[in-house]
């Protein structure tokens, strides 16, 4: 894989601009939770404070456990409509099916972006070798809501292995770009809105600020150590998801000096939409008659069925 050096230029230059720091609305700490046939997951949201954050609906951490021989667990078939799911795996090996007759795996590193649209039966589960023999399991599904333009639009993937992300580094700073762009480098997924995703990994001691337009709903998730966030420099730890007011343009994360270990941090903003939500479990649209519709073509087959 080809990794770029960040110089100490660019570095300096991004912590001098006159951009505005954005500051704080909330940090909340994640929920433990099950999902499919009894997986653990930290979830963010929606819980009983935030509903959503628009454009993105939910944030989902799977994981670190580490699994003995045949007990991973998964999500057999289930629906979507209206939505994205963005599944981001650190380790492990999940493998998926839909039906549209799409499947595939999804190792460490790698990122499946599926747009659901009108509707479609997915099936995500662990890949037989690693569910044979057990290991670690960690990675994170963040779903993003579709504009009422393409809720309807027909289901299509973007597979992206590690290979293919973007990732510029060097002794201090990692940053992977699995959307939008950072440290002058674009990602390689389109999405139906403009979207930043990015995983930084910071060494202590260090401060890196990101652009983030201001018209952009921002947050960052801690995947592993603390970190201190927008203006005022507030600590967040491991399972803490921060919420950024859209007063600025930059956003300023710095890991404490007296740190003992690095910041592993994941950085999402995205347009928000300012439509209507209607959601129901699986579905997402934007009056309670699509919810009624949806459930209607799912009981009635119309969604098809993963027959292979």
């Amino acid at each position: 894989m080809k990794q770029d050096t960040i110089n100490n230029r660019d570095l300096v230059r991004s912590e001098t601009d006159n951009a505005k720091n954005r500051s704080i609305s909330q940090i909340i700490t994640a929920k433990t939770t099950l999902e499919g046939e009894g997986f653990l997951v930290h979830r963010s949201f929606p819980n009983h404070g935030l509903r959503e954050f628009d454009p993105f609906l939910l944030l989902d951490e799977m994981g670190p456990i580490t699994l003995s021989a045949g007990e991973a667990k998964g999500a057999p078939d289930h629906p979507h409509r209206g939505f994205e799911t963005v599944t981001y795996m650190i380790d492990g090996v999940f493998e998926h099916k839909d039906s549209e007759g799409h499947s595939g795996k999804i190792r460490a590193g790698d990122v499946q972006w599926m747009t659901a649209g009108s509707g479609v039966i997915h099936s995500e589960m662990p890949e037989k070798e690693f569910s044979q023999k057990g290991g670690t399991l960690h990675g994170f599904q963040l779903w993003v809501n579709l504009p009422k333009k393409d809720k309807m639009m027909k289901p299509c993937y973007q597979d992206l292995p590690a290979n293919k992300i973007p990732i510029v580094q060097n002794d201090k700073v990692k940053v992977k770009i699995i959307a939008g762009e950072s440290m002058g480098k674009q990602a390689a997924i389109e999405t139906r809105t403009p979207i930043m995703y990015l995983h930084f990994t910071l060494q202590p001691g260090v401060k890196v600020t990101q652009t983030v337009p201001q018209n952009y709903n921002a947050f960052a998730y801690v995947v592993n150590g603390e970190g201190l966030f927008g203006d005022k420099q507030k600590s967040a730890y491991k399972e803490q998801a921060v919420l950024f007011k859209q007063d600025g343009d930059k956003i300023t994360i710095k890991v404490p000096d007296n740190a003992t270990s690095p910041l592993d941090v994941l950085l999402i903003a995205g347009v928000p939409l300012g439509e209507p939500v209607a959601r129901y479990g699986p579905f997402v649209m934007n009056t309670e008659e699509e919810i009624e519709q949806a459930i209607l073509d799912y009981n009635s087959g119309r969604m098809g069925k993963i027959d292979f």
